[in-house]
């Protein structure tokens, strides 16, 4: 019987807001057995289980502000000193701009490891906005769904634990296209800085999320085949 392949990969996914950088993560993770390493988990699990990062967070978050980088990067600190992330993540929502991609790479360097892939998520436009728009999310469990890509199985209920569905206040068509702008003027320095360093590979994320999940996985076993001899 043939041994499952075993991967060692430090991967980010990079993209806009509605790209599916979440749903491809978890996908990811499945696949090459590595831990999904989302800061949105990771400032929740903080705040949830009332750390001393999670208290400092909730701070900010009460009223109405961004986390701070500093914050968001000790979360990281701590969440890559676990064993399970010996062989390599997948982390998605984070770098989000320049300065966050040199400190994720100060962390990285104080574990004398690196960064290996960087993919980027582009999609247009419209397909974002239906994305973003159209998401549903359970009150109790954080589930995400949605109203026409990936609707539940009875109409506004997880299908996990029976929760009402909700949508989110900044799920709306305003709220997303100004996100949208927002990200892309982060994005240029962001995709230059990858870029440069040789890591970064781009993908057309308009289709469902079978075969953009199957390109990836494409890209990571040419960088495993090249690389890794």
């Amino acid at each position: 019987m043939t041994k499952p392949k075993i991967y060692i990969m430090r991967l980010v996914l990079l993209g806009p807001p509605g790209a599916g950088k979440g749903t491809q993560a978890k996908q990811l993770a499945e696949k090459l057995d590595l831990p999904h390493v989302s800061t949105g988990d990771l400032l929740r699990e903080n705040v949830s289980q009332d750390t001393n990062l999670g208290r400092e967070a909730k701070n900010f978050m009460n009223r109405g502000l961004l986390v701070p980088d500093d914050i968001v990067a000790r979360m990281l600190r701590q969440r890559f000193n676990h064993p399970d992330v010996r062989r390599g993540f997948i982390l998605d929502g984070y770098p989000r701009n320049l300065k966050q991609a040199e400190g994720l790479d100060a962390i990285l360097r104080e574990q004398d490891s690196l960064l290996e892939l960087v993919v980027y998520l582009d999609s247009s436009d419209p397909v974002i906005i239906q994305r973003i728009t159209g998401r549903l999310v359970c009150s109790n469990c954080g589930l995400s769904f949605h109203r026409t890509n990936m609707p539940p199985k009875s109409e506004g209920l997880c299908d996990k634990c029976g929760s009402r569905l909700y949508q989110r206040t900044d799920d709306t068509e305003e709220t997303a296209r100004k996100r949208l702008e927002v990200y892309k003027k982060e994005a240029c320095a962001l995709i230059e800085y990858y870029q440069e360093k040789g890591i970064l590979k781009c993908l057309t994320a308009d289709a469902e999320a079978a075969p953009v999940l199957n390109n990836i996985l494409e890209l990571v076993k040419e960088y495993d085949d090249s690389h890794k001899k």
